[in-house]
Order: C-alpha cells, then sequence, then structure tokens
C-alpha cells in the first residue's frame, strides 16, 4: 500500500440504493472519533468524510490497516454489514 491509498466506503449499497439514515457517515466518523477538552469532538485523522459525485462517503487512509487492525475492521464490517459499496483507490477523485 502506498501513503496516498484509500478506502472508500460509499454511499450506497451494492444494489444501487441510497443508503439511510442521510446522516451515516457523520455517525460513523463520530462513532470512532475521541473527545477532548471541553468534551469537543476530535475526529480519527485517518477517517474523513467526504461528498464524492454528489455522494456522501466516508474516506479511510489504508494506512490505518496496519496502524489500528481493529478499527479498520471495524469500519468495513459496517460498510460488509449494511451492503455498501466500498472502492480501494490509489488518490482521491476531484470533488
Amino acid at each position: 500500500m502506498t501513503a496516498t491509498e484509500k478506502v472508500i466506503i460509499k454511499g450506497f449499497t451494492k444494489d444501487g440504493d441510497k443508503f439511510r439514515p442521510s446522516d451515516w457517515a457523520e455517525r460513523l466518523c463520530g462513532a470512532v472519533a475521541s473527545y477532548g477538552p471541553g468534551r469537543r469532538i476530535i475526529f480519527h485523522p485517518q477517517v474523513k468524510l467526504a461528498s464524492l459525485e454528489a455522494t456522501r462517503c466516508v474516506v479511510i487512509d489504508a494506512q490505518l490497516e496496519e496502524d489500528d487492525p481493529m478499527l479498520f475492521e471495524f469500519l468495513l464490517e459496517f460498510a460488509d454489514d449494511n451492503q455498501l459499496q466500498v472502492e480501494k483507490v490509489a488518490e482521491l477523485p476531484e470533488s
């Protein structure tokens, strides 16, 4: 894996249906975030929200698989359990 490789969980099921609830990506990123002083949310630096091709997505740095295998597995299992489209890319497409 290269440093720029990404894993994208898209907001569409494998059947092409839009995934609900509409804030699923925010919820997923929030689930792997931590809290700092003043209960301020600190998002995981390797798990980001994105909008690609007008679709809500969660973009994971592929390096996370080595840095935190359990977290990486959790995110991919979420995608698998919900039949979401997952794509590995060398670089993020322009949005």
